[in-house]
């Protein structure tokens, strides 16, 4: 398990940073500071769980050795104790482990689009997003509207929500990609069957201590009045800020705020946002073309198949893990999925 997870790198890697954290102008920069110290801590905390299960395994092996040669029911049952114990470690540390990324506890904004279609489309994105406010909820997580245009008739035309919590992000990664749903379509008089799309976009929220710089040249901002079936989740009496950025032809626009400052500040966090998630993609691109990896599941291609008829199966595509219980997925009963994608990443 150690020469897996490279824990002598990590070791040494506390080093060099405790030794940058004692030079003299290690302050100088306040972003390169906090960076590394979280950086540090984090690493710190994962050698320390890592060093408890393992004098934990010692500790079991004692006591399973001493069982074998004298038997005792007293000893048997807490051999079992701590066995148990030993399996919760290892599963949180496991988890600890999948989550170690650089940008995993961060917040998360996440923005679901429907594909071609219309009604049917814009339906299933507006599915979308309940399923992914349930599984919020069930985290515990704050979630916050930054946009949302409902559907002339049904679901969104585009949302954009920031959801806080513990490794949000990390999490949340997993859900990249082209959601496809196969269903009896509510708005087809003749109860045919349907196939729509939504894509679903995950970012790390920006925060003061990354170094993502934005020239104010490369913007092309434009004010206008907040509008649209928004109902509740807008406030129409305020100014809406849309922010173009010109050299990625990035657009990002809120509504949401209450004043046109808010939205403006908010669009600036939603792009330089956006910008991080490019610069972690293409460093994803760099570290395949060096193991010379190939692989068909590409940002932005399908991902996940969700069918309701002829039979009920979500199935995601990466992976190859499937369930039943649509409507349990569809409530927010998403981690067995994110778990076995986050799995899957382990070389």
């Amino acid at each position: 398990m150690a020469n897996l997870f490279d824990l002598a790198s990590k070791e040494e890697k506390i080093k060099e940073n405790e030794a940058l954290q004692n030079g003299e102008h290690f302050w100088e920069d306040q972003k390169k500071a906090q960076s590394v110290i979280r950086e540090t801590n984090a690493m710190k905390s994962l050698l320390a769980n890592y060093r408890a299960i393992d004098q934990s395994l010692k500790d079991l092996d004692e006591s399973t050795d001493e069982l074998k040669t004298t038997f005792d029911k007293d000893l048997k049952d807490l051999v079992e104790e701590e066995y148990a114990d030993v399996m919760k470690q290892f599963d949180s540390y496991e988890i600890q482990v999948l989550l170690s990324g650089p940008y995993d506890g961060h917040a998360a904004i996440l923005e679901i689009h429907p594909g071609a279609g219309g009604t049917e489309a814009m339906d299933w994105a507006g599915m979308l997003y309940r399923m992914y406010t349930r599984w919020a909820e069930r985290k515990g997580y704050k979630v916050t509207l930054l946009d949302y245009e409902e559907g002339e008739e049904a679901g969104v035309k585009s949302c954009s929500v920031l959801l806080e919590g513990p490794m949000a992000y990390g999490y949340l990664k997993a859900e990249n990609g082209v959601h496809r749903l196969v269903r009896i379509s509510p708005f087809d008089s003749a109860a045919r069957r349907h196939t729509s799309f939504a894509s679903v976009e995950v970012m790390p929220q920006f925060e003061d201590d990354m170094d993502i710089e934005v020239d104010d040249k490369d913007l092309e901002i434009v004010t206008m009045r907040s509008s649209g079936a928004g109902g509740q989740h807008i406030n129409k009496t305020d100014s809406a800020v849309r922010m173009r950025h010109i050299p990625t032809g990035i657009v990002v626009f809120c509504q949401t705020q209450r004043s046109q400052m808010q939205n403006r500040e908010q669009c600036m966090n939603m792009l330089k946002s956006k910008l991080l998630r490019l610069k972690i993609e293409e460093n994803e691109r760099r570290m395949k073309d060096i193991k010379g990896e190939v692989k068909a599941n590409e940002w932005g291609s399908q991902i996940r198949s969700y069918v309701f008829c002829p039979y009920t199966m979500v199935k995601d595509l990466r992976t190859g893990y499937e369930v039943g219980n649509i409507n349990g997925v569809m409530d927010g009963d998403l981690d067995s999925f994110i778990f076995n994608y986050l799995r899957s990443q382990i070389q």
